[in-house]
């Protein structure tokens, strides 16, 4: 097998073809594999080369030691820097957010980690959204603050000028805006527009920061970043990509120019899926858009029968939110769908809403999200617990807010479950 033998999709009678079709073949065909239907798994962990002179052009095009001449596919060496299973994958996460690359990681964290490292040095300022995912947020304050690298906070659903505010002073040095939008957990969003002109207005000697948006809680359904001016699109592939609970990846998306960095210090960090961590993901591209808006139709159910129970204060849902809100606009403008996060705070505490969590029967009390079952967690003792309380405060999440990831159960039976765990409270 040749790898990247269909970079572009092929149109059928002269039309496009949509990405949920594409899922099915893309850049894979049965003759190349003994007419095998589904791509094979290639579980090697090195590539044999049919002549001494193609090793050597292999690895000049690997390491950067000369660029591809026009028409030149990277070629198959180990697969610690490329493997047929990942490219075929890559290819096809490729359409959704109509980017010109994509790298795929072991993780979500493996993915923003060595998208950061790729582009921020010693005295760069991280400007970013807050509340972000709790392994996100160590990452920033208690690992690359050793590398000499300050993050910045501006909290999510800040107008553009409080975003800019906090780089007061004009002499920080911007190394990236870093951003989570829905906020986990909160759901509030970020302009991802306001992001890319204070990127534009913050470029120095030829150098513009870049604007990398964690896209996991809308996936590439409901939300496209580069559209809308960011420059990498970062996903724990684990989540809806995944959908199946069974699987951890991650993945960054953008232009070619912005990737390939990104995927030559993959290279040297070693944090690339395995051949059957991208057969996996792609067997579950194939349904992610019915698993996705089932999911999402669900959530709206759910949403609504929350907001009317008289135990639960507030609802954060983006399905909710009305013209008057300020949010309203960023939501008509970057998204086309609410999604499927649900959090919403119960009348008490923590204690109310342990036992809240504690008597649900059909949703499962497990952090994570996107799969197909419905999960429940309590992001202020759980994901979050390392993030200081006054910050979990700060941007509005609390010991009484629980955060529902909605799945494709019925959702009468969904409430159902709530509804007797409600009784608890």
């Amino acid at each position: 097998m040749t790898p990247q033998r269909s970079a572009r999709p092929r149109p059928l009678a002269g039309k496009p073809l949509h990405p949920e079709s594409l899922m099915m073949s893309h850049g894979y065909r049965p003759e190349w594999s003994e007419g095998a239907l589904q791509c094979p798994i290639f579980q090697t962990s090195t590539f044999v080369f049919r002549t001494a002179e193609e090793g050597k052009r292999f690895f000049e095009v690997a390491y950067g030691l000369r660029a591809p001449v026009e028409g030149e596919a990277a070629g198959l060496i180990y697969s610690r820097i490329n493997n047929p299973d990942l490219e075929i994958l890559e290819q096809r996460l490729a359409l959704w957010d109509e980017a010109e690359a994509c790298a795929v990681f072991a993780s979500g964290m493996a993915a923003i980690a060595t998208t950061l490292m790729t582009f921020v040095r010693p005295g760069d300022v991280v400007l970013h959204s807050a509340p972000l995912y709790g392994g996100t947020d160590h990452l920033l304050k208690h690992v690359l603050t050793e590398f000499g690298v300050m993050p910045i906070a501006f909290p999510a659903g800040a107008a553009p000028a409080e975003m800019a505010a906090r780089l007061a002073g004009g002499g920080a040095r911007l190394g990236v805006i870093l951003v989570e939008t829905p906020a986990n957990p909160t759901n509030a969003l970020v302009d991802l527009e306001a992001c890319a002109a204070l990127a534009r207005d913050r470029a120095r000697d030829g150098r513009r920061p870049l604007v990398l948006v964690d896209n996991t809680f809308l996936g590439p359904l409901w939300q496209q970043p580069l559209r809308h001016g960011a420059d990498v699109v970062l996903y724990s592939a684990t989540k809806y990509i995944g959908g199946h609970s069974d699987v951890l990846a991650g993945a960054a998306l953008g232009a070619r120019r912005v990737i390939d960095p990104i995927r030559a210090l993959r290279t040297f960090f070693g944090p690339l899926a395995d051949p059957w961590t991208a057969w996996l993901l792609m067997r579950s591209l194939e349904t992610l858009k019915l698993r996705m808006t089932s999911a999402m139709k669900n959530a709206r159910y759910v949403a609504d029968f929350l907001a009317r129970h008289p135990k639960v204060e507030r609802v954060y849902y983006v399905g909710h939110l009305r013209e008057s809100d300020p949010q309203y606009p960023v939501y008509c403008r970057q998204c086309r769908a609410p999604g499927a996060m649900v959090s919403f705070d119960v009348r008490g505490g923590e204690a109310e809403a342990f036992r809240l969590l504690n008597a649900l029967q059909l949703v499962k009390l497990a952090v994570s999200l996107g799969g197909t079952e419905s999960l429940a967690s309590h992001p202020f003792s759980m994901t979050h617990a390392d993030v200081p309380a006054a910050e979990k405060q700060a941007v509005g999440m609390s010991e009484r807010m629980i955060r529902l990831s909605v799945g494709i159960e019925h959702p009468d039976d969904t409430i159902a479950d709530l509804e007797q765990a409600l009784e608890r409270v």
